[in-house]
């Protein structure tokens, strides 16, 4: 592998170069111009890090960790006072170290001879912009309508009168059911089902029965949806994901959902039907929420919560089921007190029964 200069690097990043400083805080220039020299060969994070990589770490108070690798250099916010390696100083150290991340592994740029690969089927009456890519075992049903720069990556599906719209990237294995929209530079991770029927029964002479799924699911821009996670279509209308949206791993949302702008949901999270959501909700892992439930702007719920009911704006909820974090921070507490609170009950129940026997 290829080494790069760390004075590179700091250039390239705009960061400050600090080199070997003695612990008095003096430098020796000739020193300071062979650290600028030294070659790196990989990025990695902290817990990884050999000699002849640069690594980061983005709060000094981190600094001690140092220590227990051979980092060759670091990327931080600020310097640190007596650290014997090479330090990039940066206002920005994620933004500098993804930068020099991608010098060791720049992203791959396939070289294609088509458009549209032959094996992709594509029904007549689909309208595909000239300036998408279309790869191999894609399938695109009637009506549908892909936008400029759209990827469909191998084997996605669009089943009858799917929209996209500009700058999309569908990743391998992705499925649009029937008449699912989605806005602009929309991002659907490998194995997402967008537009499946919700789970809606009825129970008739001892029989579940499905009750109608006639609506569709409408991914507003700048939405990514992680790998296999799924959406279902409204019954009668749309299920709706607002602008701007974060949807990771593994999560179901379920029909008739309205989630708001700019949500963050994480993995395993579950959100029954017809519930809402406002904007700069965070729904922390295997977050459970209860349908037909109404959650207000900028609440933040914790992992494992569970919410039976409407939330106002600029709650942070914790628990099951959840409720306020102040208030559920006492009840912690007295969790942690339960033991020593029975054993102080058996001691009162003894007295008790000592002196009604005594009496």
């Amino acid at each position: 592998m290829v080494g790069i200069a760390i004075a590179e690097l700091a250039k390239q990043v705009r960061g400050q170069l600090q080199v070997h400083a003695d612990l008095d805080g003096h430098g020796d220039s000739a020193q300071g111009a062979a650290c600028g020299s030294l070659e790196v060969f990989s990025a990695v994070p902290l817990s990884q890090a050999q000699a002849g990589c640069i690594t980061l770490i983005d709060d000094i108070k981190h600094a001690e960790k140092l220590a227990a690798t051979q980092a060759s250099a670091v990327v931080t916010p600020e310097a640190i006072p007596g650290l014997r390696i090479p330090q990039i100083v940066v206002e920005k150290p994620h933004e500098a170290f993804s930068t020099i991340c991608k010098r060791f592994k720049p992203p791959v740029i396939l070289e294609r001879s088509y458009a549209v690969h032959p094996t992709a089927i594509i029904d007549p009456s689909a309208k595909l912009d000239p300036a998408t890519f279309i790869d191999s075992g894609v399938s695109i049903d009637a009506d549908c309508v892909v936008g400029a720069g759209c990827h469909l990556h191998r084997g996605v599906t669009l089943m009858p009168g799917c929209k996209l719209g500009r700058d999309c990237q569908l990743f391998p294995g992705v499925v649009l059911y029937p008449g699912t929209i989605l806005g602009d530079r929309v991002v659907l991770h490998a194995n997402a089902v967008i537009g499946a029927h919700g789970f809606g029964y009825k129970f008739v002479e001892g029989r579940h029965e499905p009750t109608s799924q006639l609506g569709w699911v409408e991914i507003q821009d700048d939405v990514e949806v992680g790998a296999n996670s799924t959406i279902d279509r409204g019954t009668y209308g749309a299920t709706r994901i607002g602008c701007g949206t974060k949807i990771d791993n593994l999560v179901q949302i379920a029909h008739n959902c309205s989630i708001g702008k700019h949500n963050l949901i994480c993995s395993q999270v579950g959100i029954a039907g017809s519930t809402s959501t406002g904007d700069y909700v965070v729904l922390a892992g295997q977050v459970g929420v209860k349908d037909h439930v109404q959650i207000g702007d900028r609440v933040q719920v914790g992992a494992q919560s569970g919410i039976a009911s409407d939330v106002e704006s600029d709650r942070v909820m914790l628990g099951t089921p959840a409720i306020p974090m102040f208030e559920q921070a006492q009840v912690y507490a007295m969790l942690t007190k339960l033991p020593e609170m029975r054993k102080a009950i058996r001691r009162i129940e003894n007295q008790l029964a000592k002196a009604t026997k005594a009496s």
